[in-house]
């Protein structure tokens, strides 16, 4: 089938996609889906900056999952601490901190390793993500690092996201809440032209090359310049009132960890 090249006719037909479904389940499940709608609009307006892209790619495009699972996403809002869409080390609990420094200080002390195993493993793939743990399920990379394997209460995942030169993302969401999404940029380049963007906050990886923030923000991740962009990624439990809530959540989501990697990250080479 011919592929749509007009930005119009291509926001018609999600919007007449959207509509088609609508219609029939306002018919005949018209509270859960007024219900539905009504939690969207909701996690939509958390944003600071509402835009018609936001708006559009939430409810008809990469957006889409986010939003069926936005019930789910305020409930764990509901159950938090603080929800801020970017926040400090400081901001989190000793027990918190203490695991993210031990997994940035292990990736700082092997960086020659990491970047070695990156040059033999990279190649040509635009974007590369090295998983040594995924939603607490052990992966198997030929790169180890022991620190990576120890049992962690609150870190889920651990993985080396590696973005080729001159490669940036799409604008895009993550899909559930439980966890804080955390980035610690290996070897900062002195440049403005690498960052990441969420939701109107521009972070600088010189300034800092630590980021936390909610991944189900609308943001993206720039690498503008010719250099490889190396940065520890990991999901952390978010603080909360509940924890056992919290663990089984994730528990939950790790039995279907393998299509999410393929869903959410199909332009990624996972590597070894």
């Amino acid at each position: 089938m011919a592929r749509i090249r007009n930005p119009a006719l291509k926001r018609a037909r999600r919007i007449a996609v959207l509509l088609v479904f609508l219609a029939p389940a306002a018919w005949f499940v018209p509270i859960p889906t007024a219900i539905l709608v009504a939690c969207g609009m909701i996690d939509v307006l958390r944003h600071r900056r509402v835009t018609v892209r936001l708006i559009e790619q939430y409810f008809t495009g990469n957006g889409i999952l986010t939003w069926l699972l936005s019930p789910i996403n305020l409930l764990a809002d509901l159950l938090s601490y603080r929800t801020p869409g970017v926040c400090r080390l400081d901001d989190l609990p000793a027990s918190h901190r203490a695991e993210i420094t031990a997994c940035t200080s292990a990736l700082t002390a092997n960086a020659a390793l990491v970047k070695a195993h990156v040059a033999n493993s990279l190649a040509a793939n635009r974007r590369g993500m090295f998983t040594f743990k995924w939603y607490d399920q052990p992966q198997a990379p030929a790169l180890r690092i022991a620190d990576f394997d120890r049992e962690y209460r609150f870190i889920k995942t651990i993985a080396l996201s590696v973005f080729n030169t001159r490669e940036s993302t799409t604008w895009h969401f993550g899909p559930l809440r439980f966890t804080y999404r955390v980035l610690f940029n290996l070897d900062p380049v002195d440049s403005r032209e690498v960052f990441i963007e969420v939701d109107g906050c521009t972070h600088f990886w010189r300034d800092d090359p630590l980021f936390i923030f909610d991944d189900t923000y609308f943001h993206r991740s720039v690498n503008a310049v010719d250099h490889v962009r190396y940065c520890l990624f990991m999901d952390i439990v978010r603080p909360n009132r509940w924890h056992a809530l919290f663990n089984g959540a994730v528990h939950a989501v790790s039995v279907v960890s393998g299509s999410f990697q393929r869903m959410f990250y199909k332009n990624w080479s996972f590597l070894r």
